[in-house]
């Protein structure tokens, strides 16, 4: 850090992180919950929705590999808001997106071939060009974001610090519900109105940031990284690459749950339910502080059960364990009919989902000290491919069945299996150091 800024200023920049994260998440579920009002406008069905998810997903993942490696060789300072303000149009446009896709059949020579829907047509050609572009772009918040702290912060401040940052994700996710709930109204085109306002603020975070962060306060730092008497060697080669192959089937399993439940709830709630849209919104709500809530209580649990002398690796294993659990919960409340049991269900669901997070952070971390970019990229990226390919298949498998249940059983499943890869196949030898 600068050591002409001031303590406080490190801190007021990760709020200013937070609001990205928190923008980004705004962005991401304005469409989960404008979906099923903009389905009935135009006639889309769901397996067009899933095709959107779909876009986002792997858009998401080549900007992940993309992005890492240019935040590693380019100003952070100035990539930064060249993202923010990015995902942010594309956001935006979204309420443009009949015109948007207008001009895009027009100019491919589509029109003509779908002269007797035109409406139907060019608004979802215009989405999805929008979501492939906001997937593309907010792939860019991670390595910028997680750059910032490393370089702004020290050592013993950095957990706090992207701990901040974090929290941005379920804050905005709690706030989209009231922002569309008292934006939209039954007029026709009312669902483009939390788009202009979500993308329009994010247009104004660039100036507290070029005030706040100057090009001295994100130098590079040295080649040589000092780290912590305390930690573990890296280990040998055979033993690295098992942990990463397992962590690429943990990151799929939980990413594919976790997507899965925020792209789908509130349609899962209005349309295999029938709850109104107000409700809806404002359980989305309530379903994104459970997950809040689920994410601190796993950190705070493998830090008490350490200090109690438990293996640390034990403590994270027997966490991750009971979060899987928490979301098998998903093949129960598949086939639960509506009512209070349901809702409890899905709140628990999304505590386990969120809480699976922390931990595998923690284990991948224990993968390599100098390629820590390049593993998180990777993974990610084949958690947002893997992603594409769920939302695709859900997408499908919705609108030729009616029926959220299988979708919704094998997602919920998805991070107990890979619980039995994490606790057969990661190196056993290590777990009683």
């Amino acid at each position: 850090m600068n050591p002409s800024r001031p303590p406080s200023w490190k801190w007021s920049v990760c709020l200013l992180l937070l609001f990205a994260t928190m923008l980004l998440y705004m962005d991401r579920q304005t469409l989960a919950l404008t979906a099923t009002r903009m389905k009935q406008e135009f006639h889309l069905d769901n397996a067009q929705y899933g095709r959107l998810e779909a876009g986002f997903s792997w858009a998401f993942a080549l900007g992940a590999l993309f992005f890492g490696f240019l935040a590693d060789r380019v100003s952070v300072r100035w990539l930064y808001p060249f993202v923010l303000v990015a995902w942010s149009t594309a956001g935006l446009a979204t309420a443009y997106a009949g015109r948007i896709g207008s001009v895009l059949t027009g100019w491919m020579g589509w029109t003509a071939s779908v002269a007797e829907n035109p409406t139907n047509h060019e608004i979802y050609a215009g989405l999805l060009v929008c979501r492939t572009l906001l997937g593309l772009f907010e792939s860019g918040q991670w390595p910028c974001a997680l750059i910032t702290t490393q370089r702004i912060l020290s050592n013993e401040d950095r957990s706090f610090g992207n701990s901040i940052l974090q929290s941005g994700a379920s804050i905005g996710a709690v706030f989209t519900p009231f922002v569309v709930q008292l934006t939209v109204t039954d007029a026709p085109g009312s669902w483009r109105i939390p788009f202009l306002i979500v993308g329009g603020i994010g247009l104004l975070w660039v100036f507290p940031w070029f005030g706040l962060v100057t090009a001295s306060d994100l130098a590079k730092p040295s080649d040589t990284i000092t780290t912590s008497q305390t930690e573990e060697p890296e280990t040998d080669s055979p033993s690295t690459l098992r942990r990463y192959l397992v962590l690429m089937f943990v990151v799929v399993a939980i990413n594919i749950t976790w997507q899965f439940f925020r792209a789908w709830l509130p349609k899962f709630l209005k349309e295999a339910h029938g709850y109104g849209e107000a409700f809806a919104n404002y359980f989305t709500s309530a379903y994104y502080i459970a997950t809040d809530i689920g994410c601190l209580t796993v950190g705070f649990l493998v830090k008490q059960l350490a200090s109690k002398g438990w293996n640390v690796h034990r403590a994270r294993l027997s966490t991750f364990l009971g979060c899987s659990l928490l979301t098998a919960l998903g093949s129960v409340a598949a086939l639960v009919s509506k009512g209070p049991l349901l809702l409890g269900l899905l709140l628990l669901i999304g505590a386990g989902a969120l809480g699976l997070f922390p931990n595998y952070y923690a284990f991948g971390q224990e993968i390599s000290k100098k390629h820590q970019g390049l593993v998180v990229g990777s993974l990610a990226t084949f958690a947002w491919l893997a992603t594409g390919l769920m939302q695709n298949f859900v997408g499908q498998t919705i609108q030729a069945t009616g029926s959220y249940v299988a979708s919704m059983a094998l997602m919920g499943l998805a991070p107990f299996l890979s619980f039995l890869i994490l606790w057969w196949f990661w190196d056993r030898p290590l777990r009683g150091k």
